[in-house]
């Protein structure tokens, strides 16, 4: 697939196949997803491969789909309020990175933002000065839905002089 296909193809899977992820392959694919831009190369992103133990405590109402693997992705606070939003839009283009790679090869993810409430943060361990961006199932698709409807970009466009 070229990378507009990718794009256009890529789904939030909410159903996953129980088949393993090879170790190797995510390793690549965050690797891919380091190359994200971000401002002062501050690298705001944090990584939480999250155990079964943990997963249960969640306690997510479809369990992920029943990925074969789940991430929290963090972002680190900066020095500044204007820093720490650099750093948050710069681990964004992280996990987008990482779910177009992971698309590229048949392998979907569930974005969920659970991550955020402060019992599952206490669950997850994040530390003071970080937030986290989401939490993600990552696994084969058992289901991929057609895309919904968006708006026609030329009615997002403005033209500035």
């Amino acid at each position: 697939m070229d990378i507009l296909e990718i794009i256009k193809t890529r789904r939030n899977i909410k159903i996953f196949k129980l088949d393993p992820i090879n170790p190797d392959k995510l390793h690549l694919w965050l690797e891919a997803a380091a190359m994200a831009p971000n401002h002062r190369m501050t690298e705001p992103w944090e990584v939480y491969i999250v155990g079964p133990e943990t997963r249960a405590k969640l306690n997510h109402k479809t369990n992920f789909g029943d990925a074969p693997v789940v991430l929290a992705i963090l972002s680190k606070h900066g020095a500044t309020a204007i820093e720490t939003e650099e750093n948050a839009l710069a681990t964004a283009c992280f996990v987008q990175n990482f779910n177009l790679a992971a698309w590229a090869e048949g392998v979907g993810t569930f974005w969920s933002s659970m991550g955020g409430n402060p019992k599952n943060r206490e669950i997850l361990g994040v530390p003071d000065g970080y937030d986290v961006i989401g939490v993600f199932g990552v696994g084969y698709p058992d289901e991929t839905r057609e895309p919904k409807q968006r708006t026609p970009i030329q009615n997002k466009l403005k033209q500035l002089l």
